[in-house]
């Protein structure tokens, strides 16, 4: 049953291991054991004898001793090592980090962004030839210019978004894996093996078997290697996992004495000391089967594709996918609106000729209406998306750690929050995997919990204590606890632990007894087999008599015993009536409450007479003496019930599927909540269970598993493959709307099949073969149901994670796409522009992907059903939120962008031209955008129409902390530098109040045709007028009084007034004060606008930072006579 890695004794290394020619001085060679491997049966033995003799002459060969076992001096142990190999399997090498690098690269969302940031960047270094013909048009190539130095950006941001969604998944990949090995690591330096060395039998890694060691196996062993038997009682091996046969093989050295590495043991060794199963001395080599062949198979088909895409996934892809489709149609349609107004515009109305050296021209305007295209697209594609993902999924997964599931496939922890149902195994996961007494039949008197000592007769004690002590193997122990505090460790068979805890809850120590009777005494024992359901053991007594104790189903044993032990602890006779007596008022009471019962007897021979014929074992285990009957349980695990009211309050069925028999596996789902009185649920058992699946040619049909799995809740006796055949159909199922999604807890090598199927697999940390950890999903490091009730709500937190975010995200796109399509539409231009776009989107998004995708999951998560694999992700409540706040938006921009103005007595910021200096009417825009998207950020942390967005906001440090410093950042972005303060006091010349509204009005409107319609030559007339207005207005206002206006309201101290104030308002795109002696310089190139030398400016934004820049570099330019930071220094220069 585990991985059948662990080889043998020997072991297996032989790939690994040192040329089969140099088999050192051992008379036999690697290859020769891997041969003798490959055989079975008859033809294993007949190549043993025909080449070594027999076992022991392998023994000799290997120079072992069959008692002895090796001498464990480490020169002899290294070189068996070097010439025959190790005993382990090197674990496959790890992805590297740019494979999983690549890996992350093929999301669809990603793709699309790629494409879009290189056809951005490709566009930003498109550098258009220039004509300066004046024919075509209102055209300034000066735009194009600053386009490029600032163009880049934009496809440089999404890039740079791109790489890290995929290097935070890469991580996240690389740091799950290497966890995972970390796991795998610690558990197999934690399995031990016993064997005998020097004589001594010591417990050592399994990784330190070597071929030749002498090794111990008992009951429930699973083989660390492969090996040939040296003696053995009644040895049963399941070698299911390599021939598919469930029937148990039996070994036996005059008929098939090869023991295959991974096997379990079943059916006890007799072998006390003596019998050892020799797995290994000979041994082991073969690699070959176990490791290279049925290993080799098992990892391949361990590392087929996992399943198909996760629900989440697919949903997310497919909706990706819209929005792109969505984001390219709504970009298209803005270009093409764009050209068709520039096209009609010009050689409509304008009626002007298609002249062929202003093509280039018209191109760069074709390739801008383009890159405005672009940005609608980018902004319409959430880029945030794949991140929030990753991000949610991580969180969760470092998170689900400190709850004790180690996840080994992201995509698990978000399957687990749609799961309708669990199976689950009984043992060890609802139940604490640790049998106890818990009730006693003894001196007629039936104790409902364990009596004191004292109330037991002397003599029933000691028949009890002696009984239990020796008819048990002396290799189940109850060792002390690894950890204070903890529980004691149950060593070997957990039934005759649950009798040896007795022992001690008697306050007797049985290890006294066995040192007394040493195993070797032991005259003859009948081990314990299911057929036989009991085992007795034989003493011999110093005087000639014999004593035999038996133990067994109590049903078997009491048919067998004549008398039983009366209240003062003599025997007294035993009638058949008396027997149902004691079944009808003890075993079923037992049995109903799901314990199990064991009945303890004894049976004395007299010296005197003749010794009973031992091989008859009908007479000599007959006549017995009842001592009591015990009721054992494996208790519930206190948290279990909770964590089952739990599961059905969120909608999901859990199911027991267990080997126990049925009136246990009853028993103990009422005590879980399972089952309740009451309820018209199906407990079966695994035949039944099969006979009503299939028909009549013995198929299983789907429509027969349609009408069980809805009402069935228990199903007792069952064997892995109807574990298996339980989930396939449950998953296969039409019956509900819903595909079910199903959950499967497995230890066992046979649950591989089940865990593989299922949705979510469950591989046990601490009881779980290797076998079943490769085929999980999930593993509970605890081995604790309860565990599996914080994987759903992490699950369902994830999803609900994702769609906060979604709510937040797809309002901010909806908003942005709109505002940048009308806008481009209507103003030429988008309100929004790419690098403040780029901040929403990036900043906002990147870090509100934190912020939401780091919510904590609450109870509340579990008391909602399932999602279902095909709920859409948007649900109705988020579509209103998402219009509802989409809208109210587009309210507030629009009305900002087509009556700010107004509303703030501040100049439009509409149609100015491109590189006029930012205006604080757009900047209130871009303000109050990016604030509704901070607040809605908060709103979004509810979606399923809670009214209180703010509860539970302070568990999350990460939110509180990224939406105070996004608040931050955009109040530092768009308030002046402060360094800036001299420009104030230059720049405030009259008062608004001063100029009458006409002159201004009229003012604005000119310059604002002029420059976007008018030829060349009024061009230059209306500049010409508009200088010498100007300059006539900084006169006066120098005269009237320079400094009144600093005390008044209107003059704002940003630097977007000193830039826009009417008087200031120079309608000439360049971001200086107009100097005289600069105006020569333009009228030579009256097409340049941009012929002073700017530094280019990144600043297409309106964003007030940059701007202040410039202006301190023009102005300390011109500053030549006063020094920059006196009032007059801009006007000396100016006049």
């Amino acid at each position: 049953m585990g991985d059948m890695a662990n080889n043998s004794v020997a072991y297996s290394g032989v790939k690994y291991s040192v040329k089969d020619s140099n088999h050192g001085d051992f008379g036999i060679t690697l290859e020769e054991l891997r041969n003798l491997m490959e055989l079975r049966a008859a033809d294993a033995l007949h190549k043993i004898q025909e080449c070594y003799g027999d076992v022991y002459g392998i023994c000799a060969r290997l120079k072992t001793s069959p008692n002895e076992g090796l001498s464990g001096n480490p020169a002899d142990i290294e070189r068996r090592a070097a010439v025959f190999g190790k005993n382990f399997i090197p674990p496959k090498k790890p992805k590297t980090f740019l494979q999983l690098v690549w890996e992350a690269l093929q999301d669809v969302t990603l793709i699309i962004l790629e494409i879009a940031a290189i056809i951005s960047l490709g566009l930003s270094f498109y550098q258009p030839p220039g004509g300066n013909e004046a024919l075509c048009g209102t055209v300034s190539v000066g735009e194009e210019e600053e386009e490029g130095e600032t163009g880049w950006i934009e496809g440089a941001a999404i890039l740079l978004s791109v790489v890290c969604v995929v290097i935070v998944t890469a991580f996240n990949d690389w740091s799950k894996e290497k966890q995972f090995r970390g796991l795998q690591s610690r558990i197999e330096q934690e399995q031990k093996f016993t064997v005998i060395r020097g004589g001594q039998v010591i417990q050592i890694p399994i990784a330190d078997i070597v071929v030749g060691d002498i090794a111990q196996i008992k009951y429930g062993d699973l083989l660390p290697a492969d090996g040939v038997l040296i003696q053995g009682n009644d040895l049963k091996i399941d070698e299911s996992s390599l021939t598919g046969e469930s029937d148990q093989v039996k070994k036996m050295l005059d008929r098939d004495p090869m023991l295959l590495s991974g096997k379990k043991q079943d059916g006890t060794i007799e072998n006390r000391n003596k019998a050892k199963a020799q797995d290994g001395a000979a041994m082991e080599m073969q690699p070959l089967k176990s490791e290279d062949g049925g290993d080799g198979d098992e990892k391949k088909r361990n590392n087929m594709p996992k399943k198909e895409k996760s629900v989440l996934q697919g949903k997310l892809t497919k909706l990706a996918v819209q929005i792109g489709k969505a984001g390219l149609l709504m970009s298209a349609v803005t270009v093409i609106i764009l050209v068709l107004y520039f096209v009609i515009d010009t050689f409509w109305v304008q009626k002007r000729p298609w002249l062929a050296e202003c093509t280039p021209i018209y191109i760069q305007y074709f390739v801008k209406f383009f890159i405005i295209g672009v940005t609608v697209l980018v902004v319409a594609v959430p880029e945030g998306l794949p991140l929030a993902v990753t991000i949610s999924l991580a969180y969760s997964v470092k998170k689900m750690m400190k709850d004790n599931n180690l996840v080994r496939h992201l995509d698990a922890c978000e399957t687990m929050g749609n799961a309708t149902a669990i199976c689950s195994d009984k043992t060890g996961t609802l139940t604490m995997n640790r049998m106890t007494v818990v009730q006693a039949y003894i001196n007629e008197k039936h104790y409902k919990k364990i009596p004191e000592p004292e109330a037991i007769p002397e003599r029933t004690l000691s028949y009890l204590i002696t009984g239990i002590s020796v008819n048990s193997a002396y290799t189940t122990k109850i060792l002390p606890p690894e950890k204070e505090g903890g529980l004691p460790r149950h060593v070997g068979n957990k039934t005759e632990c649950a009798l040896l805890g007795l022992i001690l809850d008697l306050k007797r120590d049985y290890q006294d007894i066995r040192n007394e009777i040493p195993e070797e005494t032991l005259y003859k024992v009948y081990t314990f087999n299911s057929v036989r359901k009991s085992m007795s053991t034989v003493l011999k007594n110093a005087d000639g008599s014999f004593r035999i104790f038996s133990k067994g189903a109590s049903e078997i044993v009491l048919k067998k015993c004549f008398k039983i032990l009366s209240a003062t602890g003599e025997p007294k006779v035993f009638r058949p009536r008396d027997r149902d007596d004691i079944v009808k008022t003890v075993i079923e009471p037992m049995a109903s409450e799901g314990l199990r019962t064991i009945c303890l007897a004894f049976r004395d021979f007299p010296a005197g007479e003749p010794e009973p014929e031992w091989d008859n074992e009908n007479d000599v285990v007959t006549g017995l003496t009842c001592i009591a009957v015990v009721g054992i349980e494996d208790p519930v695990r206190p948290e279990v019930p909770d964590a089952i009211r739990k599961c059905q309050r969120a909608g999901i069925t859990v199911r027991m599927v267990t080997g126990d028999n049925i009136n246990t596996a009853r028993a103990i789902s009422l005590k879980c909540g399972i089952l309740h009185p009451g309820e018209d649920f199906l407990c079966l058992e695994g035949k039944e269970f099969n006979r009503r699946i299939r028909n009549e040619k013995g198929e299983i049909e789907q429509e027969r598993i349609d009408k069980l799995w809805p009402k069935l809740r228990v199903l007792a006796r069952s064997s892995p493959t109807d574990k298996h055949t339980l989930v396939k159909g449950i998953i296969d199922s039409t019956v509900s709307e819903q595909r079910q999604v199903v959950a499967v807890t497995g230890d066992g090598t046979n649950d591989g099949p089940a865990l593989k199927k299922a949705d979510v697999g469950f591989a046990m940390g601490i009881a779980g073969t290797d076998v079943a950890k490769e085929a999980s999903d999930i593993i509970l490091t605890d081995d604790n149901f309860s565990s599996i009730v914080k994987a759903v709500m992490w699950g369902r937190n994830v999803y609900d994670s994702i769609s906060k975010f979604l709510q937040f995200q797809l309002t901010v796109n909806v908003v942005a796409v709109i505002v940048a399509f009308t806008g481009a539409c209507i103003t030429q231009d988008s309100p929004l522009k790419a690098v403040q776009m780029l901040w929403v989107n990036l900043i906002m998004d990147t870090l509100a992907s934190l912020a939401l995708a780091t919510e904590p999951p609450t109870e509340s998560l579990l008391l909602r059903k399932p999602y279902g694999r095909n709920k859409p992700l948007i649900s109705r409540t988020m579509m209103k939120n998402i219009l509802g706040h989409a809208f109210y938006q587009l309210v507030v921009v629009f009305t900002l962008l087509f009556a700010g103005e107004k509303i703030f007595d501040i100049d439009s910021g509409r149609n100015a031209p491109l590189h006029a200096p930012p205006s604080e009417h757009y900047t209130i825009v871009f303000n109050t955008f990016v604030m509704m998207q901070l607040f809605n950020e908060i709103n979004a942390r509810k979606i399923h129409g809670e009214r209180n967005v703010f509860e539970g906001i302070f568990n999350n440090a990460i939110f509180c902390t990224i939406v105070l410093g996004t608040f931050i950042v955009q109040l530092i972005s768009t308030i002046p530098t402060s360094h800036l303060k001299f420009l104030k006091e230059a720049g405030h010349g009259t008062q608004k109040e001063e100029i009458p509204e006409e002159e201004l009005a009229e003012d604005v409107e000119e310059i604002d045709h002029a420059e976007r319609e008018l030829r060349r030559g009024q061009i230059l007339w209306f500049r010409g007028l508009n200088r010498i207005q100007t300059q006539i207005r900084v006169v006066n206002a120098f005269r009237s009084s320079l400094y009144e206006g600093l005390e008044k309201p209107e003059s704002r101290s940003s630097i977007h007034n000193f830039m826009t104030h009417p008087e200031f308002r120079i309608e000439d795109s360049e971001t200086h004060i107009p100097l005289i002696d600069d105006t020569d310089a333009e009228d030579d190139a009256p097409t340049k606008r941009n012929s002073t030398p700017l530094p280019p400016s990144p600043n297409k934004n309106n964003n007030a930072v940059d701007s202040g820049i410039h202006l301190t570099t023009d102005l300390n330019k011109s500053a030549t006579s006063s020094s920059p930071g006196s009032p007059l220094h801009s006007l000396e220069t100016s006049l």
